[in-house]
């Protein structure tokens, strides 16, 4: 009877060098092709495709989106009139208060109190809560010479010319002149009535362009 075989074929597999077991990988997996960092086609062009379509979408909604107003959905809403435009109204009283600080403020001071001897004072001033064709005139076209207010006459300073007018100093609108004028006749305790940009306009269309104004002659109107 013939004795068992020692012979355990893992020991000659162990036994294998490297270039034998990389052969025999190469053999079962086959060569790999190369792709040499090229890319497929469809996925870029898809990814044109979606990026097109995400830009139309913006610009359609920028340009037909009616700024997201409710309004604009409204379908028992009036036509709106071609050539119609909503207009925002301003408070005159914010208004001329900017006009103010930016103006008249370093002369008159944010109180209207003016400065003793040099500029008169707005607040209680006859001149402001008086006649308003009276006060347009000054503000518009400015004054020269003395004035009295408030019994004290005030020489040191002439008022500057406001308004858009030829050689104006700072050549307000009408409205802003308005604005201004309704602001110091309501602040500082004054009670006089708003002076409207039409009435501005109105003085301002009669009298044209002329040279400042002097205390007779803004007295002698009503």
């Amino acid at each position: 009877m013939s004795s068992p075989s020692n012979h355990d074929p893992r020991l000659d597999q162990a036994a294998a060098s490297d270039e034998s077991l990389l052969a025999a990988h190469e053999k079962v997996l086959g060569k790999q092709p190369d792709e040499k960092a090229k890319y497929k086609l469809l996925p870029l062009n898809l990814l044109f495709l979606f990026s097109g379509l995400i830009f139309f979408a913006g610009t359609y909604l920028n340009r037909y989106s009616g700024l997201f107003d409710s309004h604009v959905f409204n379908e028992n809403a009036l036509p709106t009139p071609a050539g119609a435009a909503t207009a925002v109204k301003v408070d005159p009283l914010v208004l001329g208060k900017k006009q103010y600080e930016a103006i008249c403020i370093n002369c008159h001071q944010a109180n209207g109190l003016g400065l003793a001897g040099t500029f008169p004072p707005l607040a209680g001033s006859e001149w402001v809560t008086g006649s308003e064709e009276r006060l347009i005139r000054l503000v518009v076209y400015g004054m020269t010479g003395p004035v009295k207010v408030k019994g004290v006459e005030y020489s040191a300073a002439a008022m500057p010319t406001i308004g858009k007018v030829k050689d104006s100093a700072y050549n307000l609108s009408d409205e802003k002149v308005a604005a201004v004028l309704t602001y110091i006749r309501h602040e500082w305790g004054n009670a006089g009535a708003g002076i409207s940009t039409e009435q501005v306009a109105a003085i301002r269309a009669k009298e044209g362009d002329r040279k400042p104004y002097v205390q007779d002659e803004l007295l002698k109107l009503p």
